[in-house]
């Protein structure tokens, strides 16, 4: 069975008629990106006014997801070969404390940051319980690909050429 995404939107509304305090924001396509505030692994913030002008993805991502790691590689390669014309890329860990090590152990082979979900405030992009899931940003700070709305088959080198070179190339 497929749901849509309105039909998803009531069923979750309904959770709020039985008592659950959940909240449903719908985020839009093309619309400003819901804000963010994101304390990297090495300490440094990372915010919307930092980004001013560049393209960013947000990377949800687990050690233990098997999928999340293979579609790493080809994420580092991009960044490498795109950071320098404003990509950034932030790779946000939903680790839970004990597993936190995990995650920075795997993040040492990679350049692009990575921080903790306890230490980001992304509400806006809804509860995150599907990974991996990646969200971009414009250079003119509009979301352009929402990952609830795609489907799971996972970053690939050709499916960011795709996705993210277009929105690099806008000026």
């Amino acid at each position: 069975m497929h749901w849509n995404r309105t039909a998803l939107r009531w069923i979750l509304a309904g959770g709020l008629l039985c008592g659950s305090a959940m909240a449903v924001q719908a985020i839009e396509t093309g619309a400003p990106a819901p804000p963010y505030e994101v304390r990297l692994l090495d300490g440094a913030l990372f915010t919307p006014s930092q980004a001013v002008g560049k393209v960013v993805m947000l990377h949800f991502w687990a050690s233990w997801c098997v999928p999340c790691r293979a579609e790493m590689p080809a994420m580092e390669q991009y960044y490498r070969q795109h950071h320098g014309e404003g990509l950034e890329l932030i790779a946000i860990t939903v680790d839970d404390a004990a597993d936190l090590e995990k995650a920075r152990v795997i993040m040492r082979q990679f350049s692009f940051p990575a921080a903790s979900i306890q230490d980001a405030k992304v509400k806006g992009y809804g509860r995150i319980w599907r990974i991996p899931l990646t969200f971009v940003i414009d250079r003119q700070g509009r979301l352009r690909l929402d990952a609830w709305d795609g489907d799971a088959s996972g970053i690939t080198a050709t499916a960011l050429d795709q996705a993210i070179t277009p929105l690099l190339n806008e000026r």
